[in-house]
């Protein structure tokens, strides 16, 4: 049987790495948005050691809600992304200061 601490582990294992990806790589935007995903399913994985752990179902029906609005998220962000690959021709963080008013 494996431990919850060990579903913790992976957890800030997986939260470390997406930090450390969205300090280390701030040029690449979809980069980012993978980063900022990850960190997601950490927590995710959280949730539903805490919820099996505890023998409750409201942490893994919390998961579905949460997994929604990543999936939005998602959508929206590489929308957005499209669209500036559309104007600027690069995806370069660095160079949506142009964008500013």
């Amino acid at each position: 049987m494996i431990a919850l601490s060990d579903f913790l582990i992976v957890a800030a294992i997986l939260f470390s790495l997406s930090v450390a990806g969205i300090f280390l790589n701030r040029k690449n935007i979809i980069i980012l948005l993978m980063c900022i995903e990850l960190m997601l399913l950490a927590v995710n994985l959280n949730f539903i050691a805490f919820s099996y752990f505890a023998g409750d179902a409201a942490g893994q029906v919390f998961v579905f809600f949460i997994l929604t609005v990543a999936a939005a998220e998602a959508a929206i962000g590489l929308a957005i992304l499209v669209v500036l690959f559309r104007n600027l021709s690069t995806i370069n963080v660095d160079a949506l200061n142009r964008l500013k008013g």
